[in-house]
């Protein structure tokens, strides 16, 4: 070995043995690592941060922000509601659920597709009377799987289409690892929905309550003008305020709170429900029924502001100035263009219209602020905000303008017409002139040590290619498997690659086994597109421990899982995976 490829191999294994370890975060760590490789002379100074503006890092960070997008629209909230039902058998809800999120995670990064899916499944268990560990863990497998099908589905797809770029002069297209991906991923789901959840081991009752229980708030929705709701009675909304866990307490007309339930009321434009609920039900119940946050007027006032609206929740102390007041009478719309949509006041009822209500000390209330102002806002109530719970506002008017915006750029980079991470900007440039995502947070929803974590890989990666590095290693697996098949040859690479990917980072085992691949496939002299897809799919099915995935570390704790529960679902789902990935490699992609 030379004096470059000892540095470059003592760096790597450095890397990886600090990444298991996990005492620093795996970006400080690459960075580190890259910074090292510049001072030891083995990375090109000029070619440092090199991989800061690699396609493959630009993907990630703009399918981040598009996926937020299609969040906030509302329209992966129109998926999921049609199609989710709490009394279905446990069987069925993960075949469903999964299904859901296996297609999903196909057309949006999976680490965001499994964070929107996660508190459906967990409200939905909890509907159900079951722990949610017994479903989590394969809905997290699930978007693992889906991701494997298309180019954008998971970072490892995006490094491998850049490595045969830059490699070979040709990436794969959007839809190239959808015949080996599309079968792994049935495969994967069959035995999931059928098998695989009777192997998690049954929660403990300790961990019922590892879900997040949610403040519950008396609060108000404005049937609007041309609703579809007018000439409804109130009872007729009830199947629908279950199914989102909101209750329906009473109507509010021309400012003034009806007496009793109102259950046989007919509804009118300008009518306010009055509701209970948690925020995040109510902005679902809103969103499905199509309900304003108020009248007219704040209604339109809300719209107009330029980076949109934000929920907050505040507690009231003493001496605050809205202590003792009411919302209307403090003038809280029309000075601070804020609506107080709704009031926990726990154990005690409240029977006047939520903005007539005289606000007590200790009171908790939801407010929608415009987000620019919603500290001054806050300050000058004199309240107390709690911490952040990240409650966004779901966009319901502009759904179809998001599904249609992304449709256009996968189809457009599909046939070859953009470049993808063009095409992507296009959408998150129209996600922004559409006011579907605020300029604010575009930079918020960007996972940035991921970023970090490629942008500092990728050098080091390029570094040990070009120094023959990865060659070596090839050499080393190539005289291993001397003589053997081409199947067993590709065996070997999916099981080291697995093992990688299990303990370390997917994003860190991709940059350096996919060079690796096409290092065996010149010695073997054969095509390395096979290689490629097997190391695609092999870094992407970390099944075995909590560490492998972002997806598996999410779900740790409101599934309230061990470390060692994993393997037990994951170890025959992987050997699923190679079984059925070597064949469809070898027949979609021959030697």
């Amino acid at each position: 070995m030379t004096q470059d490829q000892i540095i470059l191999f003592a760096l790597f294994t450095a890397v990886f043995a600090l990444l298991l370890w996990g005492r620093w975060r795996y970006d400080l760590v690459a960075f580190a690592a890259l910074l090292v490789g510049v001072v030891l002379g083995v990375v090109p100074a000029q070619e440092a941060f090199a991989g800061f503006g690699h396609p493959a890092t630009l993907v990630v960070a703009l399918v981040l922000v598009v996926s937020a997008g299609l969040v906030r629209s509302g329209a992966v909230l129109l998926i999921t509601r049609t199609l989710i039902d709490a009394s279905r058998p446990l069987g069925q809800h993960i075949a469903l659920m999964g299904g859901i999120g296996a297609v999903l995670s196909g057309f949006m990064n999976n680490v965001a597709a499994l964070a929107l899916l996660m508190p459906v499944d967990i409200q939905t268990a909890r509907k159900a009377g079951r722990a949610p560990g017994l479903s989590l863990m394969p809905l997290s497998f699930a978007t693992i799987l889906g991701g494997m099908v298309t180019l954008i589905g998971t970072p490892p797809n995006i490094i491998i289409a850049t490595i045969r770029e830059d490699s070979l002069g040709t990436s794969f297209a959007m839809f190239d690892f959808a015949p080996v991906g599309g079968l792994v991923a049935i495969a994967g789901m069959v035995f999931v929905a059928l098998v695989g959840w009777r192997l998690i081991p049954q929660p403990a009752e300790t961990h019922r309550n590892t879900t997040e229980e949610f403040q519950q708030y008396v609060a108000e929705l404005t049937v609007p003008e041309g609703s579809k709701l007018a000439g409804m009675r109130l009872h007729e909304l009830a199947e629908e305020a279950e199914r989102d866990d909101v209750a329906i307490l009473g109507l509010v007309r021309d400012g003034q709170r009806l007496y009793g339930p109102q259950r046989g009321a007919i509804l009118r434009e300008g009518d306010a429900l009055v509701l209970e609920a948690a925020p995040d039900a109510l902005d679902e119940f809103r969103t499905a029924l199509k309900l304003d946050f108020a009248e007219g007027v704040r209604q339109e006032r809300l719209r107009a502001e330029g980076e949109g609206v934000i929920a907050i929740e505040v507690v009231v102390p003493e001496g605050a100035r809205i202590a003792g007041r009411s919302a209307l009478s403090l003038g809280l719309g029309w000075r601070r263009r804020t609506v107080l949509m709704g009031i926990s006041r726990q154990g005690r009822a409240i029977t006047e219209q939520v903005r007539k209500t005289r606000v007590r000390p200790g009171d908790i209330l939801l407010l929608l602020a415009p987000k620019e102002t919603a500290h001054d806002v806050v300050e000058w109530l004199g309240c107390l905000p709690l911490a952040s719970r990240g409650l966004a506002v779901t966009e319901n008017s502009k759904t179809w303008a998001a599904i249609g915006l992304f449709a256009a750029a996968v189809l457009a980079a599909s046939v070859g017409w953009l470049y993808l991470p063009v095409a992507l900007g296009l959408v998150v440039v129209g996600y922004l002139l559409a006011r579907i995502i605020p300029l604010s947070e575009v930079y918020g929803h960007i996972e940035w040590p991921v970023v970090v974590l490629l942008g500092s890989m990728i050098p080091l990666g390029t570094a040990l290619e070009t120094s023959g590095g990865t060659e070596l290693i090839a050499g080393a697996l190539v005289g291993l498997t001397g003589g053997w098949p081409a199947w067993a040859v590709l065996t070997v690479l999916m099981v080291v690659t697995m093992t990688l990917s299990d303990v370390l980072n997917n994003t860190a085992t991709t940059l350096v086994a996919a060079p690796v691949g096409i290092e065996m496939a010149r010695a073997l002299g054969v095509s390395p597109d096979p290689f490629l897809m097997a190391v695609a799919v092999a870094s992407s099915c970390a099944f075995l421990t909590p560490i492998g995935h972002k997806n598996n570390t999410l779900i740790l704790g409101p599934g309230g899982y061990r470390f060692g529960d994993y393997w037990r679902m994951g170890l025959p789902l992987e050997l699923i995976v190679i079984v059925v990935a070597i064949p469809a490699i070898l027949l979609f992609w021959p030697l």
